[in-house]
């Protein structure tokens, strides 16, 4: 139970720090996202250079990158957070963190989806209502709003494949991880590079607390992925799944009370039509079992660690 608590503790502070890290993307709005995307990439190899030195991970990172099959999946997945994170600093860029929220929160709906697909799982009734739900909810955002929702579609659809192949490739979190950003670095880097030339970046051309903020990137992106696998290792996966949801309620929550985006008539019933669907699909789950202990405290029917 001890390490149960220790795991609840690194999860909640991942997926709030998660819920809050608009407010440090915000003071950068004024610097074009995939300026920022590059910086984000290119410190961040930094830090996860530095994770993977303190944890010893450095014989796992040669391991998988001799791995063809692993490299290869990895060279997907960076290509998909990569995406993601472009999209996302896009949405906060261009004030729409409200369809970023709202992708986040649909994203667990689309991992089940995707896992009926590529691995076969099965979906019970009440789960195929929960997904018919967030797809109404979806669809009427994109037939009755004067924009279609395509960042929340884009923020969804690439973090589900992204955890669907993270899913299948036999690498831990963290020299994964630390892979990915090494992969997308080298042509950021050059971006940097050209931007610097011209005299149209930030580095070199922007106060002391803009580039402390841009050198920050690195280790914000790094924190809480560390922190979430040290969660993930003491809980099991059902607990993951409804933590992860204090990330898209934080962002809602500034979106809406801090930065006063629309929130009325389309938007609410759309967000309404997800939010019954997250609760059905969240009552399912415990009606099959699903656990909040660690995966070796509890006798059950099911494999430790899957929900």
């Amino acid at each position: 139970m001890r390490e149960a608590n220790l795991g609840l503790l690194y999860g909640v502070a991942a997926y709030l720090f998660w819920g809050v890290i608009p407010i440090y993307w915000k003071q950068l709005s004024h610097i074009s996202a995939l300026e920022l995307l590059a910086h984000r990439v290119v410190w961040a190899v930094f830090a996860f250079g530095a994770a993977v030195m303190v944890r010893r991970r450095g014989d796992a990172v040669r391991a998988a990158l001799r791995d063809r099959r692993v490299r290869w999946t990895l060279v997907l997945s960076a290509a998909l957070l990569s995406i993601n994170w472009l999209t996302f600093i896009y949405a906060i860029n261009t004030n729409r963190l409200l369809h970023a929220s709202l992708g986040y929160f649909i994203n667990p709906l689309v991992s089940v989806v995707l896992g009926m697909v590529f691995l076969r799982e099965r979906l019970r009734p009440l789960e195929w209502a929960a997904v018919a739900f967030a797809a109404a909810g979806v669809l009427q955002l994109g037939l009755q709003a004067s924009a279609f929702p395509w960042i929340s579609l884009v923020l969804a659809g690439s973090f589900g494949f992204y955890g669907l192949l993270r899913k299948t490739v036999r690498v831990d979190a963290l020299p994964g991880s630390s892979i990915e950003v090494m992969l997308v670095a080298p042509a950021c880097a050059i971006y940097l590079a050209v931007l610097a030339g011209r005299g149209d970046g930030q580095l070199g051309h922007t106060g002391l607390q803009m580039h402390l903020l841009l050198l920050a990137s690195g280790t914000i992106t790094m924190a809480p992925l560390v922190w979430f696998a040290n969660a993930a290792r003491r809980l099991t996966l059902a607990t993951i799944g409804f933590l992860q949801y204090l990330a898209p309620t934080g962002q809602f929550l500034l979106a809406v009370f801090l930065w006063d985006e629309p929130f009325a008539g389309v938007q609410a019933r759309s967000f309404a039509c997800i939010w019954i669907g997250l609760a059905i699909f969240s009552i399912e789950r415990v009606r099959q079992g699903v656990t909040f202990l660690p995966p070796n405290s509890v006798k059950s029917k099911a494999k430790p660690g899957r929900s």
